[in-house]
């Protein structure tokens, strides 16, 4: 067994490739899969052409972000996992430091390092900046990103920590622990699934962490823009998702119902900003949750038994919603975590 594989997770990503994966052999002390996702790009003839050194699984049909790593994991045997999406720049000695870490902290299921914008690299990048975070009605943030304000990096966060999440576009997690907890959730296709599988980890009791002597450069959107009625619809559907599959019992109504209601004011504001297609996929999302919530009473039955921890320190029990909009607090720094 290979004590690390690093996996990247292609569809339609040639471009991507050409750019970064060069880095990545280059600076990577592990083997280095592509799972491809049925691309109808140039993306298997251009790896097996300039770097035939790489693994290729090649999946039938595209599975998405989440059931696309689960089936291409499946088939690789190796003691940790890194998740890697094809838009990321490495570093020189970026994974020794996620290794070391897991290596002395045994019950750490997975960490992520700093990411920063591979277009300025002074900037943190919206996918997991420094590491992140859920507030009480499950809105996900980040050290160093709140909602689209995105901070400098001046080493402010730079100390290592336990968060909520690790985000999937570098991740390193734990083989054993990932088939343990399920893998990532396929019903969600992409967007959220890390959030879930991380959920998942805490609740159970395991660390997930944030270890920014490790240091990369994401490009970010590479597959959905960030004003793309698609992703729109799978982010609200799939937070509602995740929310209905880990939330306690005792808060599950009350949240359910807020977030109808703050979902449904997006939606207006959405409308008034003269997006409407991303308005109406916020009430696409709503649709389709409800319509897929009956096939995951198994998945939250099973999530509330196997928790061991009644409240998860990582989950800020204030609205961030609250902190930002009405008290203008844009900044990781100035909100009142433990």
């Amino acid at each position: 067994m290979e004590k690390v594989a690093i996996v990247i997770l292609n569809w339609n990503g040639v471009k991507m490739m050409r750019r970064f994966l060069p880095g990545v052999l280059r600076y990577s002390i592990a083997p280095v899969y592509v799972a491809d996702n049925a691309s109808t790009d140039e993306s298997l003839s251009f790896l097996a052409s300039n770097f035939p050194q790489v693994r290729t699984i090649i999946l039938d049909r595209n599975y998405g972000f989440a059931e696309g790593y689960n089936r291409a994991l499946s088939e690789i045997e190796a003691e940790y996992y890194v998740l890697l999406n094809s838009d990321v720049e490495i570093t020189d000695e970026w994974l020794s430091p996620l290794l070391d870490f897991m290596e002395q902290h045994p019950t750490v299921a997975a960490c992520q390092p700093k990411i920063l914008s591979q277009q300025n690299h002074a900037m943190f990048e919206y996918a997991g900046a420094s590491g992140g975070f859920i507030d009480s009605l499950g809105y996900p943030y980040c050290r160093g990103r709140i909602f689209n304000t995105l901070e400098k990096d001046d080493g402010q966060y730079d100390t290592a920590l336990p968060v909520f999440w690790a985000t999937g576009a570098a991740m390193m997690v734990r083989s054993s622990v990932y088939r343990e907890v399920g893998g990532l959730d396929g019903r969600f296709f992409a967007h959220m699934e890390e959030i879930d599988f991380c959920w998942r980890l805490r609740s159970r009791g395991y660390g997930v962490m944030c270890v920014p002597s490790s240091c990369v450069y994401h490009v970010g959107g590479g597959t959905l823009p960030q004003k793309n009625p698609r992703k729109t619809f799978l982010n609200f559907r799939n937070n509602l998702l995740m929310l209905y599959k880990n939330l306690p019992d005792e808060q599950l109504l009350r949240v359910m119902l807020l977030r109808v209601l703050l979902d449904f004011i997006a939606a207006l504001q959405f409308l008034l900003k003269g997006e409407s297609d991303s308005c109406a996929a916020v009430f696409k999302a709503h649709y389709a949750f409800y319509k897929m919530r009956k096939s995951f009473v198994r998945s939250r039955y099973e999530n509330r038994r196997k928790s061991v921890l009644k409240a998860i320190p990582e989950q800020w029990p204030q609205s961030i919603l609250w902190e930002y909009y009405a008290k203008g607090k844009k900044k990781y720094s100035v909100l009142r975590h433990k």
